[in-house]
């Protein structure tokens, strides 16, 4: 590992860092402007709320379609249950995440900046809330807060800017997407507060001092949640290119053996420990295996535990979190869900798992937002994951405890 670099400076457990602190450890940023989206194109660095979108090209598509003065989103709503990476680096390190905030404003000459946070975050909402307060004034004109509710799909670009126009947390059709017309009919640029405090960073050292960390040929840092049976549970920073082995190794290691791990999240897939432990922490690279490093969630399944069980219960919660919009997610989750709960309640059924099979590739590409297919995703990798135990599951199985 090269170093800390955006969980480096004061210990965490100390709380948000003082502008004044921030100001002092880390100088001003240099570059902004042209040579800022410039640097963040060479630089390589990739979207981290899930997306994986190159920020270059991102800001560049913000840029060409703003005959007006576009708006900056900041993303920290993470509704990803496992996922703590960003509330962290929100209560911890407020000031990089506004930093990187007030460039894209600056280079963008956007009229407004809004804080998206979700309303359950209370630690980060006040760290973020004090961190404005010390802002400039010409900062803090153009800023405000938006709370985000507590919903898995509030945080998908176009539920954040229905929430901020409208009030509502569902994603509306596409296109237009957010960067031809989002917040007030302006081009936004929707950006996670992780690749803000990235950006904030490069404008300061550049797209070569970006690239030195990385490994296994990919670029940067990233920060990851690593949860369930690890010894030391909680957020890091790594390099990306990291393999999971060596990233649960740095969370102490496994807290006993593990039958499987969940690598991105509820949107994300589970794979056979042994396999997965190989995998690196690198969006490209998983992309080629046919994963998703999604919010960066690393959830290690102790072998006790039922895979089929924890996957009948994200089912549930991910059905119930349907915006009800369409069929193919109000209807389809739920009877993808239903069918998953009666076999790990009543046991193995081959016609329920028929079922599965047939509706995982039914209902992928019809719904109006991604949330189906992102469910359906996570059910594919279970089916396959776990076939054994989907074909021989006993009924009124108790599962361990997490």
């Amino acid at each position: 590992m090269t170093g800390l670099r955006l969980l480096a400076g004061p210990d965490l457990a100390s709380g948000a860092e003082s502008d004044a602190n921030h100001s002092r450890r880390l100088g001003a940023p240099k570059l902004s402007g042209r040579a800022l989206i410039e640097a963040l194109a060479s630089s390589g660095l990739t979207g981290r709320g899930g997306g994986s979108f190159p920020v270059g090209t991102k800001w560049r598509a913000v840029a060409a379609a703003s005959k007006g003065s576009p708006v900056v989103v900041v993303n920290g709503a993470e509704g990803e249950p496992q996922s703590h990476k960003d509330r962290v680096l929100m209560s911890t390190r407020p000031h990089l995440v506004l930093d990187g905030a007030f460039l894209a404003a600056h280079t963008l000459r956007a009229r407004e900046v809004i804080v998206y946070i979700g309303e359950e975050h209370r630690a980060a909402r006040a760290a973020m809330d004090r961190a404005l307060a010390e802002r400039t004034e010409s900062e803090r004109r153009i800023a405000r807060m938006v709370g985000a509710p507590q919903r898995y799909v509030a945080g998908e670009s176009r539920a954040a800017v229905h929430l901020i126009e409208a009030g509502v947390a569902t994603p509306t059709t596409a296109p237009p997407r957010s960067h031809e017309r989002g917040v007030a009919g302006a081009p936004t640029l929707v950006q996670n507060v992780e690749t803000l405090a990235h950006v904030a960073l490069i404008a300061r050292y550049g797209d070569a001092w970006f690239r030195s960390a990385g490994r296994r040929g990919a670029a940067g840092t990233l920060l990851i949640t690593v949860a369930g049976g690890v010894k030391r549970p909680g957020v890091l920073e790594v390099e990306a290119g990291t393999t999971i082995e060596e990233a649960v190794a740095m969370a102490d290691g496994p807290s006993g053996p593990a039958s499987a791990v969940l690598i991105g999240g509820y949107f994300g897939a589970w794979v056979a420990a042994a396999k997965a432990w190989e995998l690196p922490l690198d969006a490209a690279a998983l992309k080629t295996e046919g994963f998703n490093l999604g919010c960066g969630v690393v959830g290690v399944l102790p072998a006790g535990r039922c895979g089929v069980c924890d996957t009948a219960r994200i089912m549930r919660y991910l059905a119930e979190e349907s915006s009800a919009q369409c069929g193919p997610c109000f209807f389809g989750l739920r009877a993808l869900s239903d069918a998953c709960s009666r076999i790990a309640e009543r046991g193995a059924n081959r016609d329920e798992i028929a079922r599965l099979k047939r509706w995982v590739v039914e209902v992928p590409g019809r719904g109006a937002c991604r949330h189906p297919d992102g469910a359906v995703m996570f059910l594919r990798s279970a089916l396959a994951t776990f076939a054994d135990e989907f074909a021989a599951h006993p009924a009124h199985w108790r599962q361990q405890p997490a």
